[in-house]
């Protein structure tokens, strides 16, 4: 076995379990329990978004980016062609690629193509995903020391060391960011500015504000994945929460929120209903909503100050013609002081 092949089978078979049947509802992840419990006894109800991504939510969102109409995959999967060599002249061939929420790893590719003797390091919730994403890329790419790390990657995350001290650069593509309301996604750039460390850069993409028509299309597809998407949530909440929800009951929204420029995801009843998830009762009248998830969308100059607010600053800024997309590269700074 190359020595390269043995840190990654060594270090996938210590993060990564395998896949877990049903569970009871005590045995589940107790953060999702709590969000998923929490969220339902709001008045307006509420489960974050990172809850989609078990091992069916995340091979639907893998074909949701195939889609015609869902244009942020193509049009930075193009940009990344354009500006991995220059990223690689900038850090070095060897650099330590940090990808949060890294699914199948499938934009990363170009990344090391133009870093071949990089270290990866993918940061990703599911590890069932994680490890089938991590196998097909070590097959490709072996003279990459591939290191899976399983975690949440909301909280600090204790990361490898760098090769040598060398660079390190953080990958967060997708627009991801957009998920989160702007304090949280400050608070998320901050702890990603922790656990990369001083010095480090971050290669993040961020979608621009644009047509309405335009992303609803994107976000509600004609073929009906995003709405299988959305509802699996559900399916899980069922599967290892003891949910009785009925999901058949439910319908994917996505609406457009211009106060906040966002595309909103909800999952809404279509007849009044009432479940237990976890032993505990809940109600929803009809019309009634589950929010799942928040796409927001960013002017060039929000960007700018969304990264800042975070400790970071921009150094190299991508786009294409029609100013759909953006990919920034930036670099970790120091705190600032005040008067």
């Amino acid at each position: 076995m190359h020595a390269r092949d043995f840190e990654f089978a060594l270090a996938a078979s210590a993060a990564v379990p395998l896949p877990q049947p049903d569970r009871k509802a005590d045995d589940c992840d107790p953060a999702f329990r709590k969000d998923v419990l929490d969220g339902l006894s709001q008045s307006r109800k509420v489960i974050p978004a990172r809850w989609f991504y078990d091992l069916e939510g995340s091979r639907l969102f893998e074909q949701i980016t195939g889609l015609a109409d869902y244009y942020p995959t193509r049009v930075e999967t193009a940009l990344l062609r354009q500006c991995a060599s220059l990223v690689a002249a900038r850090l070095g061939t060897a650099a330590m690629i940090v990808e949060f929420g890294s699914g199948s790893s499938i934009k990363t590719r170009m990344l090391l193509d133009a870093m071949p003797q990089a270290t990866y390091v993918p940061v990703e919730i599911c590890g069932a995903f994680l490890a089938e994403s991590c196998a097909t890329l070590a097959r490709d790419y072996p003279e990459v020391a591939i290191v899976p790390v399983e975690a949440n990657f909301m909280d600090p995350v204790q990361l490898p060391p760098s090769r040598d001290g060398g660079p390190v650069l953080g990958f967060f593509p997708g627009s991801t960011i957009g998920n989160l309301l702007p304090s949280a996604a400050v608070d998320l750039l901050r702890t990603m500015r922790v656990s990369l460390g001083a010095g480090s850069n971050l290669l993040i993409g961020m979608d621009a504000v644009k047509s309405t028509d335009r992303l609803l299309r994107a976000y509600d597809d004609d073929e009906g994945i995003t709405a299988r998407f959305n509802l699996n949530l559900l399916h899980r909440i069922n599967r290892e929460l003891q949910g009785t929800i009925p999901v058949g009951a439910f319908r994917h929204r996505a609406v457009w929120n211009a106060g906040w420029t966002r595309i909103e995801m909800h999952l809404e009843a279509m007849d009044a209903v009432s479940f237990e998830v976890a032993g505990e009762p809940f109600r929803l009248d009809e019309g009634e909503t589950i929010h799942t998830e928040n796409c927001h969308k960013y002017t060039p100059q929000q960007m700018r100050l969304l990264l800042q607010a975070g400790g970071w600053s921009e150094t190299r800024h991508w786009t294409d013609g029609n100013g759909d997309y953006a990919l920034i590269l930036a670099e970790a700074v120091p705190d600032e002081c005040g008067p």
